[in-house]
């Protein structure tokens, strides 16, 4: 997502960079470049007229064009324009304060991902505030809808609603509200149905369940994906309903990310979270700051070290650090990390969250990098004995042959990967022979092969 909006935007800010002072002139033709590059990615054009001249009136100041830096200048003010226009500092949390049961309504179009994002919302609320919730699909018009979240409520340990055959969804909503008291539930998620368009049989229906349940959230899901349309339908159900929160899905996916930057300035409502994929964990808070950040290339550390956190293995990394330190390093560790760095998602999103990152990835892009590397080096490692991954001097072509056998892989992959753990051994050897005097006398260059060292800067001068 915004990838090709964040490329138009950098080369548009690396010629404001280069620049030593603007004249106005300079500031009208990238603003220009700038509403072309918004307006390609599907911003809704009020939205693109109206982030244009807040930027146009703060970027022609004196201050700005007087200053040693001035295309720095502009930045920081598409950055602070970009976090305003996506809802402003910090994410909207979901609204908890309120009497239990506390009724969620999820609303959307049919293929949003609604029913996913219900299941996603019940294992976040029971993981991460150790509420107890209840699901409750109120979809009688497609087939298996209340199966579908029953499933989904099983694989997140979350009850769901037992289905009554013939019930309307108003009488549904309130059986689930019932039962939620009755059983001492915290919060109560009704899943509503879809259409494959806004139709006014749809909005009839979900005003009727808003008006018997009264929620404390009604939060629209809208896939980002489908661009100017997500706008469109944001629209028309805040005008319905009254929507409390979005919820945008699909947002790991390749569209061009005008929906997010239009949707809090056409409905007035927060994005409140945002989907990731298809697994019931991955579903974020949206921190506008973060995804201006992300746009504009300066990455989303805060965000990189907090899903670090929650998928790496605290003992395992410090096992793993101390094990460094002593300059012993087996294939077993290279696996355990191979699987630390798997659970935090794809290399090409990992660097997407690294500040000044977006030509590497883009360059990784381009020489199309095989997702699926990391399992096949696990694969590969799975297939040695115990002892090739404690001394992998041992593994000679006939054993490389087994273990290409077994993995499913070719001799050249096991060779890169020895090659590779080869490497990753000598520098860890030369960081326990340098000590961190030694690293902090020499530098980084310490670390380096022999050959790579010198470059062409002077000698005994570290980077």
């Amino acid at each position: 997502m915004f990838e090709a909006l964040s490329d138009k935007l950098s080369g548009v800010f690396d010629r404001l960079r280069t620049r030593g002072a603007l004249s106005e002139t300079d500031v009208g033709e990238a603003l220009r470049e700038v509403r072309l590059a918004l307006l390609d990615a599907d911003v809704a054009l009020p939205v693109v007229r109206d982030f244009i001249a807040k930027v146009r009136e703060r970027a022609l100041s004196t201050e700005v064009l007087g200053s040693v830096t001035p295309g720095q200048q502009i930045v920081k003010i598409v950055n602070d324009v970009m976090v305003a226009e996506l809802g402003g500092e910090g994410a909207v949390p979901l609204n908890l304060n309120a009497a239990a049961p506390i009724p969620m309504l999820m609303v959307g179009l049919q293929g949003s991902g609604k029913t996913t994002t219900a299941g996603k919302i019940a294992l976040r609320l029971k993981e991460r505030v150790r509420k107890r919730v209840l699901l409750a699909s109120l979809d009688t018009q497609r087939p298996a809808a209340q199966l579908q979240l029953a499933q989904l409520g099983e694989r997140a340990g979350v009850p769901s609603l037992p289905i009554v055959a013939g019930q309307t969804p108003v009488q549904i909503a309130l059986r689930a509200m019932e039962t939620g008291r009755r059983e001492g539930f915290d919060v109560v998620i009704l899943d509503t149905a879809g259409r494959l368009s806004i139709d006014e049989a749809l909005m009839e229906e979900v005003k009727a369940i808003r008006t018997a349940t009264n929620p404390a959230e009604t939060l629209l899901v809208v896939d980002a994906m489908t661009g100017q349309d997500a706008v469109n339908t944001a629209r028309a159900f805040h005008e319905a309903l009254g929507i409390t929160g979005i919820v945008l899905t699909r947002m790991d996916g390749d569209a061009r990310g005008g929906a997010a930057l239009s949707m809090r300035a056409v409905t007035g409502a927060p994005i409140k979270l945002m989907g990731l994929g298809e697994k019931l964990d991955a579903l974020e808070e949206f921190h506008p700051e973060r995804v201006a950040g992300r746009i504009l290339g300066m990455g989303d550390i805060v965000g990189l070290v907090e899903k670090a956190g929650e998928t790496i293995d605290q003992d395992e990394a410090e096992k793993l650090a101390a094990k460094m330190a002593r300059g012993k390093f087996d294939l077993e560790d290279l696996a355990a990390q191979l699987r630390q760095i798997g659970r935090m998602g794809s290399l090409s999103g990992i660097l997407g969250m690294l500040p000044g990152m977006g030509k590497v990835k883009a360059q990784l892009d381009d020489a199309k990098l095989d997702p699926k590397i990391l399992k096949r080096q696990e694969a590969i490692i799975s297939s040695m004995t115990p002892k090739e991954r404690r001394a992998p001097d041992i593994i000679k072509a006939s054993r490389k042959k087994r273990i290409a056998s077994g993995s499913g892989t070719t001799v050249q992959d096991v060779n890169k990967l020895l090659k590779q753990f080869d490497d990753m051994s000598a520098m860890m050897k030369r960081m326990n022979k340098l000590g961190q005097k030694g690293l902090m006398r020499h530098g980084l260059s310490a670390l380096l092969p022999k050959g790579m060292a010198q470059g062409n800067r002077p000698p005994g001068r570290g980077f």
